[in-house]
């Protein structure tokens, strides 16, 4: 059932627009300066689009064109649309890593929002950490809010095959390294990887993000997975322009759509596509802005009874085009409710249930959405490991890691640094062989800074040299959604906070059970003590500007690393406008 609000009525544009004051005069006749006819101002609903384009974010590079249609649904439906940049936030280039910025970019949002007049906002986003500081910066000041997403690009080719952006890169250069393929070949692959606008064609973080956005029901549905360069890209953002006005009528707020329930959907749907364990920081940060209780337990318990039925890169063979082709996210939506494991009445942006916007989608391609009988992983969620080296937690992704490892004990072999990491990991006499577990420290939240998508380090040469392609690795720090392997991430309490990883050296023995979700350090307590009375911390922090900010206030992992003041619900109320002119 659709929320009924009163209409017409007076919006929140009024605050600015409405009247015969000084104040709305002042307004509306600088606004007029761009050629807008008096009408415009006469209540209809004002509705921002908040544009992360950016030549600098290459995933977001043709989000322009993506908002003129977005106006066109506007106008269509009514309203009027001004839009607006924020930060944004590139994942390919931005250093030292884009997470670092996400909670900068969430405020640039929020505050861009708040103390515009604006009726209602249209979100557009793609690259990696675009998305979630979109939905973190909308949620925290609670108008109506729609996101669209800019789409996967087109599947990589090279050579009469398809190559998925980011995790090609990370099989090619291992294959490098290990003599398998040439330098050469490398160099000619790249030209083939990101062809076309788009963000990276695998389930890597963007498209995951993109899918938890429409399983939150923050999109409308299919959203996720059109490519960036499909006309139907196009159609969904001007559809979206004339829903937002709809939403804005009916007083439709992201408080109303992110309820526990809807958290548990998209925990439940990034399981069943094999999704990023960026997923976990992100959502985990989302909830914390509008007051739902979240946790890494509840990623762990929702997790374990889902299959991961969409066969995509990192974990599966195909790519997004044909994930969209297959029917998209909807279909998987509609699976994972048929497996009883939907809220079927958590409300959307369409004003109805989840459950009604896929009830009737069909599956065109079961190799690409497989039957849960043949589901790459039966306990496709993200495995939440706890014990003496990560008290707080650290993830796993079963999907993309290797099914040998998934018990496992072996010397550690450690990394005081990810500069130490590549001093040494090349060097034929490092003591290391597959049975080794590779420990990465100091490049968490406040270690690196902004906890970098360094976790999926390389194996060394002397070992890729035998054929051997996986190896457990142990950080605090993230990796990419595109990257795979059996890769322990985001360990909290992180090395930088003093947490246990700072106290490892190498020799000492790990234990991994990922079926009993358990980590340990076989190290006895004595030892332990007398290690952390002699610890000091090698991180120099950041002082001064939000780098200085951002170490003095992130949180850990385990509470999605944002900032500790931005947490919790603040709403729209801006102070009332003083006669300052």
């Amino acid at each position: 059932m659709k929320k009924k609000a009163e209409w017409p009525r007076k919006l929140r544009s009024y605050d600015w627009f409405g009247g015969t004051g000084k104040n709305a005069i002042m307004h509306r006749s600088w606004m007029k300066n761009q050629g807008l006819p008096a009408d415009t101002f006469d209540g209809r609903p004002i509705i921002g689009i908040c544009n992360t384009w950016s030549e600098l974010t290459p995933c977001n590079a043709h989000l322009r064109d993506l908002a003129e249609r977005v106006k066109r649904g506007v106008y269509e439906a009514g309203g009027f649309p001004v839009e607006f940049p924020v930060f944004s936030v590139g994942e390919s280039t931005l250093r030292p890593t884009a997470m670092m910025f996400r909670n900068l970019a969430a405020m640039d949002v929020e505050e861009a929002i708040r103390g515009n007049p604006v009726d209602g906002v249209v979100l557009l986003g793609g690259c990696d950490k675009t998305t979630p500081s979109l939905l973190m910066g909308a949620a925290s000041v609670d108008i109506p809010v729609i996101l669209v997403s800019g789409g996967p690009m087109l599947n990589g080719k090279w050579r009469g095959k398809d190559v998925g952006s980011g995790t090609a890169i990370w099989q090619f250069s291992e294959m490098v390294k290990s003599g398998e393929m040439s330098l050469d070949e490398f160099m000619d692959a790249e030209q083939g990887m990101a062809r076309s606008a788009g963000s990276c064609m695998t389930m890597g973080t963007a498209s995951t993000m993109a899918s938890m956005a429409e399983a939150l029901g923050m999109t409308l549905p299919g959203n996720a997975a059109i490519p960036a360069v499909d006309a139907r890209r196009r159609v969904i953002s001007q559809l979206s322009g004339r829903r937002i006005v709809d939403m804005v009528k009916e007083d439709l707020k992201p408080s109303d759509i992110l309820t526990k329930e809807a958290f548990e959907n998209a925990i439940r749907v990034n399981g069943a596509v094999g999704g990023s364990t960026n997923a976990v920081l992100h959502l985990l940060a989302l909830a914390g802005r509008v007051g739902v209780d979240l946790s890494l337990d509840d990623w762990d318990r929702l997790g374990r009874e889902v299959p991961t039925i969409v066969n995509l890169q990192p974990s599966g063979k195909h790519l997004m085009e044909e994930f969209y082709y297959a029917g998209g996210l909807p279909v998987v939506i509609k699976a994972v409710g048929e497996m009883g494991l939907l809220h079927k009445d958590a409300i959307t942006v369409t004003g109805d249930t989840i459950w009604a916007g896929v009830k009737d989608v069909v599956n065109y391609n079961d190799d690409v959405i497989v039957p849960k009988e043949k589901a790459l992983t039966q306990s496709g969620g993200i495995a939440v490991l706890r014990g003496n080296l990560a008290p707080k937690g650290a993830v796993l992704k079963p999907s993309a890691a290797s099914p040998h490892l998934m018990q496992h004990k072996g010397r550690a072999v450690v990394f005081e640094s990810i500069e130490d990491y590549h001093a040494r990991i090349n060097r034929e006499d490092l003591d290391i062989d597959e049975s080794c577990i590779m420990v990465l420290k100091y490049c968490g939240p406040k270690g690196y800074p902004g906890m970098a998508e360094v976790g999926n380090m390389g194996l060394p040469p002397k070992v890729l040299k035998k054929g051997i392609t996986d190896m457990i690795r142990i950080s605090d720090a993230r990796m990419s959604g595109t990257a795979y392997g059996t890769v322990i991430l985001h360990t909290a309490p992180e090395a930088a906070d003093g947490g246990p990883l700072a106290l490892v050296q190498n020799g000492d023995i790990i234990a991994v059970d990922v079926p009993a979700r358990t980590i340990q350090l076989e190290v006895s307590d004595e030892e332990l003590a007398k290690r952390r009375a002699a610890w000091v911390s090698p991180v120099k922090p950041l002082t001064g500007g939000y780098g200085g900010l951002y170490v003095n206030t992130v949180m850990q992992a385990d509470t999605g690393a944002d900032l500790d003041f931005l947490v919790g619900p603040r709403g729209s109320e801006i102070p009332n406008n003083r006669d300052s002119h």
